[in-house]
């Protein structure tokens, strides 16, 4: 006999999706077969009819495949209480695929009221008989605790059960588990031989998985032509973190040639189902003409996507948008709005952006305090320019108590990131003595290092220093700016 396609799949931590599954069975006459014919010829309703004289009649098989049409609306509108009415008959006489699905509508209340119990109770009498599909869905129940207190072996364990029998989603979670350490010590190299067997099925959440083992070298020897390898096979079918991903080795030229025209249209692809991060690069590379012409207003289009689903560099990125006009109307409003947002979620730019708005008054309020908290928030990220702005603050007594030390410590932690503005205002305050003992070299190293740079303050500051000092020093001074410089090789 044969069976419908039924829809077996509950999401796991790598999103399982809807699994097909089409038993053969042996054929014999009469309305059960009679039923198959229809289907195979799509007249469900027809189809209905023979199912149901059969089911009538205690077919179990005919009962199952007459629950599958009432679940999917085929010859009749769909109906989640007779689909579990049918699912029941075959399963109180032991029909192993009916006893799974019926487990299922408990789970998802489905024609029925949802009880997790009934659910496991039913997938346990399916489970114990063998039935791959219902032995990863125990699974699943354990690892979310639902109807039972969460428990990573137990789900381990059933999931093991159903992966020893090849199925795909089983042996996916298997290699999570094993990436995670959940139920099982951390294992990168089980995770990947999970993980491979599964995508070598051709199941995509495991192909875009072993593809990030191949990126990252866990598990695998790091081969990015492999991670590509397998990105696109999961991007093909549909997976938008492969979608994304695949743009990312593109734009990159990793593992594949550069080619920004084919990042940009797996970044569309992800995009279009709604990926935050794609949106956030599809507007990117609008805004940059990179594999595709250049367009403002495309580029704010996109980034307002991402925004609105609260990715903090797109609301960045917006936020200079409105504040340059480039693809909206300039609106200050606007943009400080998006710069604050991005800044509540910790985004160091916005926050530094959102600084120099209250500072300079710019679309908000002038409050010097509120920069000064927007300016160390970013600070503390280790932002050079938060850092500097912090050092002119202290410096200058702007906001703040003037406090040479304080100055002398941000324009330091700016200075070693190689910001020119602090690098020179550092200087001058080892020229003046101002919060540290005076020291010429100091200094004049300092403005060498900033001069290097092309600052052109640096290089007047720096001329003067020299007439001050003696050759020995000046030496000394250079000596210790090539010194940084190397260090301080990218």
């Amino acid at each position: 006999m044969m069976r419908l396609s039924i829809p077996v799949a509950i999401a796991g931590p790598i999103t399982a999706g809807l699994l097909l599954a089409l038993l053969n069975l042996p054929a014999f006459a009469g309305d059960f077969e009679d039923g198959m014919q229809f289907v195979l010829a799509k007249n469900y309703a027809k189809a209905v009819e023979s199912f149901r004289k059969a089911a009538d009649k205690g077919n179990a098989d005919a009962q199952f495949n007459l629950g599958v049409l009432y679940a999917k609306g085929r010859g009749v509108p769909q109906d989640y209480e007779q689909a579990a009415k049918w699912y029941r008959k075959a399963a109180e006489q032991g029909d192993v695929p009916a006893q799974s699905m019926l487990g299922f509508m408990y789970l998802k209340g489905q024609g029925v009221e949802q009880d997790y119990q009934q659910a496991m109770f039913w997938y346990f009498r399916a489970a114990d008989k063998g039935y791959a599909v219902a032995q990863y869905n125990l699974g699943v129940m354990y690892a979310k605790g639902q109807g039972v207190a969460k428990d990573y072996e137990q789900a381990l364990s059933w999931y093991l059960k159903a992966a020893e029998q090849g199925h795909a989603p089983a042996q996916s979670i298997l290699g999570f588990m094993y990436l995670k350490g959940q139920g099982v010590d951390q294992d990168d190299q089980q995770a990947a031989s999970w993980y491979l067997k599964a995508a070598e099925q051709g199941y995509a959440d495991a192909q875009y998985a072993i593809g990030v083992l191949y990126a990252k070298g866990r598990g695998v020897d790091h081969n990015d032509q492999q991670a590509v390898s397998w990105y696109r096979k999961a991007a093909e079918q549909g997976n938008v973190d492969a979608q994304f991903n695949l743009g990312m080795m593109y734009a990159a030229g990793e593992g594949t040639e550069q080619d920004y025209k084919q990042a940009a249209s797996w970044f569309r692809k992800a995009a279009d189902q709604g990926y935050a991060r794609a949106q956030f690069k599809l507007g990117v590379a609008y805004a940059k003409g990179r594999g595709i012409t250049e367009d403002n207003y495309e580029a704010a289009a996109w980034y307002q996507k991402a925004a609105e689903q609260g990715y903090a560099p797109a609301q960045f990125n917006l936020g200079v948008m409105y504040a340059t006009g480039k693809g909206v109307l300039q609106d200050e409003q606007q943009a400080v709005a998006w710069y604050h947002a991005a800044a509540e979620q910790g985004d160091p730019d916005a926050q530094y952006n959102l600084g120099v708005r209250y500072d300079e008054g710019r679309g908000v309020a002038k409050d010097e305090q509120q920069a000064l908290s927007w300016y160390l928030k970013a600070a503390e990220q280790g932002y050079a320019r938060a850092q500097y702005s912090l050092g002119v603050k202290y410096d200058n007594g702007e906001g703040v108590p003037q406090d040479y030390a304080q100055a002398l410590s941000w324009y330091s932690k700016a200075a070693e990131r190689g910001h020119p503005g602090a690098q020179t205002n550092l200087g001058v305050l080892y020229y003046k003595g101002s919060g540290v003992e005076q020291d010429y070299v100091e200094a004049d190293k300092w403005f060498s290092i900033a001069s290097a740079a092309d600052y052109e303050d640096a290089k007047e500051n720096r001329d003067l220093m020299e007439k001050l000092m003696t050759p020995v020093q000046i030496a000394d001074a250079q000596r210790q700016a090539e010194e940084w410089a190397r260090a301080h090789q990218p």
